[in-house]
Formats: C-alpha cells, sequence, structure tokens
C-alpha cells in the first residue's frame, strides 16, 4: 500500500465503520492493526481482535443502558422535566454552566455536599431539582426525587415500626435525595424529628437536594423547636451551593399573558398562545 492510497483507504474505512454502527471497531483498528503489522498476525487474528472489542464494547454499552433505565425507574422523577426544557432565560439567576457542571456530579457527590434551591412557588424549582436529577441519572449516580412531606411519612411509619434507623440506611444507596416543597412539612413533633434524623445522618456522607419557598430565617415554621432548626441548616449549608430563585411564577406570567391577548385577532392570538404556553408546560413548579 503506497503513502498515498493509505490515508483515502483510512478515510473510507472511517465512512464505513460509521454507516456500520461499529464504534468500537473505528475506535480500536489503527492500534490493532499497527500491532498487526508488527507482531506479523493472520488475517482471521487481526478481525477476531477487533470483533472481540466490538462485541465487550457492546456488552458495556448494554449494560450501562439496563442500569440507567433501573435507576430511573426507582427514581421517580417527575416526567417531562430536563435541562434542555428549562427556561434559563427566565431565571437569569441561574448560570446554565454552572448547572451543567452540577450534573456531572465529581466531587460534589463524593464529598456529600448539598444543593439548595430558594424561590417563590412556580419559579421552577421543582423543574431544575428534577432535570438535575435526570443528568445525574445519565452520568451513572443514584438518585431519588421525593415529596419531602410524602418521605416523611414513610419515614414515621418506619418509626412506628422501630424500623427508622434501617429505613434511613436504605437511603444511602441513592447518591443524591432529592427533597421537594421542604416547607409543607406540618410543623408536627413526630414529623419534623424524623426529617432531622435524616438530615443529621446524611450529613457530610451523602448529598440532598432541597427545593424551599422559605428562606432560612422562616424554617422555625418546620421545626418547632429552635435549637433544632438553627442544627439543621447548619448541617445543610456546612458544604451547600444555595440558588435562589426570586422570579414570577410562570404560572401567573402565562395566565396574565393569555388574559391579555384574549381581544386578539384569532390568528394572531392562536400563535401567540401556543408560543407563550411552552414555558408554563415546561416550567410547572409548586
Amino acid at each position: 500500500m503506497t503513502g498515498l492510497t493509505q490515508p483515502i483507504d483510512a478515510q473510507r474505512l472511517t465512512l464505513i465503520l460509521n454507516d456500520l454502527r461499529l464504534p468500537a471497531i473505528k475506535h480500536n483498528w489503527p492500534e490493532m492493526a499497527a500491532r498487526s503489522d508488527k507482531e506479523g498476525w493472520p488475517a482471521a487474528r487481526f478481525l477476531a481482535a477487533l470483533a472481540e472489542h466490538e462485541i465487550a464494547e457492546h456488552e458495556i454499552a448494554e449494560r450501562d443502558r439496563r442500569r440507567i433505565e433501573r435507576h430511573l425507574g426507582e427514581a421517580r422523577l417527575p416526567p417531562g422535566k430536563t435541562l434542555d426544557s428549562f427556561a434559563f432565560d427566565a431565571v437569569p439567576m441561574i448560570s446554565r454552566a454552572q448547572i451543567m457542571a452540577i450534573c456531572a456530579g465529581d466531587g460534589w457527590l463524593e464529598q456529600g455536599a448539598n444543593i439548595i434551591l430558594f424561590g417563590p412557588p412556580g419559579g421552577g424549582k421543582s423543574h431544575l431539582a428534577a432535570a438535575i436529577g435526570l443528568a445525574l441519572i445519565e452520568n451513572g449516580w443514584r438518585v431519588l426525587f421525593a415529596r419531602t412531606s410524602d418521605l416523611v411519612q414513610r419515614l414515621q411509619v418506619a418509626r412506628r415500626e422501630l424500623t427508622l434507623e434501617a429505613a434511613i440506611a436504605k437511603l444511602d444507596k441513592y447518591h443524591l435525595l432529592i427533597l421537594d416543597d421542604m416547607a409543607y412539612v406540618t410543623k408536627d413533633q413526630a414529623e419534623t424529628s424524623v426529617l432531622f434524623e435524616l438530615i443529621s445522618a446524611r450529613y457530610e456522607q451523602r448529598s440532598m437536594l432541597i427545593t424551599a419557598n422559605q428562606p432560612f430565617g422562616e424554617w422555625n415554621r418546620i421545626f418547632p423547636d429552635p435549637a433544632m432548626t438553627l442544627a439543621a441548616v447548619d448541617r445543610l449549608v456546612h458544604h451547600a451551593t444555595i440558588f435562589e430563585m426570586n422570579v414570577e411564577s410562570y404560572r401567573r406570567r402565562t395566565a396574565v399573558q393569555r388574559r391579555a391577548g384574549a381581544g386578539r385577532p384569532p390568528t394572531y392570538a392562536t400563535i401567540k398562545t401556543v408560543e407563550r404556553s411552552t414555558p408554563s408546560d415546561n416550567q410547572t413548579d409548586t
């Protein structure tokens, strides 16, 4: 093979392997070919080595796909909440680049660090939390999404059955626990006690992402004991990234836009309604 034909043949081979959807062979063949030439492999051995690499890569990819599907099933994420459908332009205090770095999960999840999203109802907190959870699962991490009040009720049942410690330990398998609507937990000694035990158990061990309507100064509405409030906040913020999403409710904004457009000509109103309703559909939040 001459020096002129070799690069042309390599380019053709790359195109062919792309068409055949054989990424492992496309990636590995130059190195394998060099080794084959150096060691004088027969053609059959060269082809067998390439095929083995392709099979191994395919098995790994299939195993990863099944794992992601399994983790998505157990995560209980609300459907349709993705980073692509999150309107970053409507929440200017949220940096897309920073969120993408968070979604890699490297570092902060291993350290048991937390994320806290503050803001009024309808500002996109739940959407962003679920979207981060989805991206983390796709990157190999395990996530559980739960309304705080629902999880607290399950932990209360575990306490009555004398299995609270085991129930909390079972949550350790999740690298990230998303607690949505923290502020809606009833100010009840039994409820807030199990919530505090959960926060304490995960402190510096496993990460939490919390959405809340009220700032820390109003968390005495959640925890009846001021000392417990202080201790809970202290543990959550020690290693935390905090976002304040103080924006107008998407639902309220869309309702105003729809009312404002009611008297326009039908063709114009229909186009605007479709265009403006999309952020609301994508940004449903509590």
